[in-house]
């Protein structure tokens, strides 16, 4: 049973890179949004944040566990998942409960967030 569900998660992790790729290949050939006066809209730099709430702090590990919306950027689906963060510092800028927006990056094979703010702020 505990190989099976082994198998399961690695059959998803693999699939959620497949579908991010595809994704990524798919935005590549998309036009940028405009305006009606001809300027490209701010949606694309908004795309870049996602939402979520932190629900754990690891200084331990450099880690922060956050449940979050969709992450556009990767094609991600929303989940609850743990992140590496870039700056350590990072870590005592939140706690859990905190609501907060974010970016995150491919880096080095993993997922690393390189800017957190509180949400509304």
């Amino acid at each position: 049973m505990y190989l099976r569900k082994q198998w399961l998660a690695l059959g998803l992790l693999t699939l959620t890179g497949l579908m991010s790729e595809a994704a990524l290949a798919e935005g590549a050939h998309a036009a940028p949004s405009t305006t009606a006066s001809g300027q490209t809209s701010n949606s694309d730099a908004a795309d870049r944040y996602t939402l979520g709430e932190i629900r754990k702090v690891d200084t331990a590990q450099g880690k922060l566990t956050i449940r979050h919306g969709d992450i556009k950027n990767l094609g991600m689906p929303g989940m609850t998942m743990n992140f590496k963060v870039k700056d350590p510092a990072m870590l005592g800028q939140v706690q859990v409960g905190d609501p907060v927006r974010f970016v995150v990056e491919r880096e080095n094979g993993g997922l690393v967030i390189t800017e957190l703010h509180k949400a509304g702020k």
